[in-house]
This record gives structure tokens, C-alpha cells and sequence, in this order.
């Protein structure tokens, strides 16, 4: 759940400092970043991940509607993400300011003043991020082989309520869809399935 977290940050920084020899191939950064993704999104997905010099770039250019994130390979385990094209100026957004020094309550609070003031763009319709993660003994970061994954589902309809969607603030059981941060721009359900 940490590598998770700290991969929300990640979607919105998207610059860090490696040593060139830390940062797995293209080809591997694009394999386990399409993971999140589904199946049939996957070989036309756009993918994103770290050059030599640590810097998020466009690795592959997609014909799809999707955006895939691959891992920061200074973390340990694995945790991409594959979201919706219209969450991107939503996502870069916060990227720019946490490189700018933001904390991440203050890229929150930014991002939903902007969408508030019509600055930042929220998509109109519901939209969704995957998120795949797994354990570092479960993860050949040389490979990219991955055993044991896990996936969960966040889909942004922002500005959705309780009321207005017939969802709880919290889950009453595990897996149970859930509404998070409602009422604000970044409302969403969460849907985490059990872990075995």
C-alpha cells in the first residue's frame, strides 16, 4: 500500500535522479507499465517512463485512448498505472507541481482550485485509472517478470456524491466499491478486490 501511495505522488512529479544503470530498458518500462492496463489496451497504449537521465518521457506513442506510467525503479516492487487520456492534463498538472516543490497537499489543493476556477480541466464523463502493483520478491526487475500482482480500479467522476452516485464514503467489506474525496474535483470511486 506504501509503493502505492507513493505512486500517486509519482503519476503527478514525474522527475526524479537515477544512476543510468538503475533504469530497466525501454523495453522492460513498457512491459510491466502495460500490465495496468487491460488486455485489449495494452499494444496501443501510450506509455510513459524514465530516460537516462531519470526523466519522465514519452517511451511509446499510443493510438488509444490510454496512458500507461511505468515503474520508478527507485522503489522497491513494482507499481504502474494506466489511466484515461483525459486525466493527463489533470495528472501532469500535479507532476509540474510537485517538481516545483509541492507537497502533495498543496498540489491537491492547487489542482482543485484551478479545476474550480476552470483553469484545469476535469473530463466530463467518468474516467478510470488502474493501478498493478506487486511485492518485490514477486517482481525480476531485470526481466520484468512479474508473479503475484495485484489490481485495483479508481474511476474519477468528479464532483459525485454519496447521494448522487448510491455509493458509501468507506467500504462495509473488502472489495466493496467506495467513494472517495466526494463532492471535490477528484471524486472517486475506489475499488480494491480482496487480496488472497
Amino acid at each position: 500500500m506504501k509503493k502505492t501511495l507513493i505512486l500517486f505522488g509519482l503519476l503527478f512529479t514525474g522527475h526524479s535522479i537515477f544512476a543510468q544503470s538503475d533504469i530497466p530498458s525501454a523495453e522492460i518500462q513498457i512491459k510491466t507499465a502495460v500490465l495496468a492496463a487491460p488486455v485489449d489496451k495494452r499494444d496501443k497504449s501510450t506509455v510513459l517512463g524514465y530516460n537516462g537521465n531519470g526523466k519522465l518521457v514519452e517511451l511509446r506513442k499510443g493510438s488509444n485512448e490510454m496512458i500507461c506510467i511505468a515503474d520508478d525503479p527507485k522503489l522497491p516492487g513494482l507499481s504502474v498505472a494506466s489511466y484515461h487520456m483525459d486525466l493527463e492534463p489533470f495528472m501532469q498538472r500535479g507532476r509540474d507541481l510537485r517538481f516545483s516543490g509541492k507537497t502533495a497537499k498543496e498540489s491537491i489543493d492547487i489542482r482543485d482550485e484551478e479545476v474550480k476556477k476552470g483553469k484545469l480541466r476535469m473530463p466530463k464523463q467518468p474516467t478510470t485509472l488502474y493501478v498493478y502493483t506487486a511485492k518485490p520478491e514477486n517482481f525480476d526487475v531485470r526481466t520484468g517478470e512479474v508473479k503475484n500482482g495485484f489490481l485495483r480500479y479508481v474511476i474519477y467522476i468528479p464532483y459525485a456524491t454519496a447521494e448522487s452516485t448510491g455509493l458509501p464514503t468507506k467500504p462495509d467489506v473488502p472489495g466493496m466499491p467506495w467513494l472517495m474525496d466526494p463532492g471535490s474535483p477528484r471524486a472517486h470511486i475506489m475499488i480494491t478486490p480482496p487480496q488472497n
